[in-house]
């Protein structure tokens, strides 16, 4: 259950990016309350998931989900350039959170 509260917690860090960016500075409402709940839930389901995993590996799984969902989505429906750098720094996230979490440990 640990794991799904940190993958479901990247996916708000995800809308909290993406409601950031359309907020204008939170000069717009509906997505600067939208930031504020995304947050929120976020930074609550990434607590839940450090009651069990080791904080390492869980907060590079977060960061990570945030990081890579985000530049995904803007290269999809932003218009982001979709670079052949930028896709390999992509896959290096990937792989180093795969990486990061095959390298096992305990949270005690």
């Amino acid at each position: 259950m640990a794991w799904l509260f940190v993958i479901v917690g990247g996916l708000f860090e995800t809308a909290f990016a993406l409601c950031l960016k359309a907020s204008d500075g939170f000069s717009k409402l509906w997505p600067t309350l939208g930031f504020a709940v995304s947050v929120a839930i976020s930074m609550g389901l990434l607590g839940l998931g450090l009651r069990d995993l080791p904080v390492g590996t869980a907060y590079a799984v977060w960061v990570g989900i945030g990081a890579v969902g985000t530049a995904v989505v803007g290269i999809l429906y932003l218009g982001d350039p979709a670079t052949v750098l930028r896709t390999a720094a992509i896959a290096m996230i990937v792989g180093g959170v795969v990486m990061l979490n095959l390298a096992g440990g305990s949270a005690h």
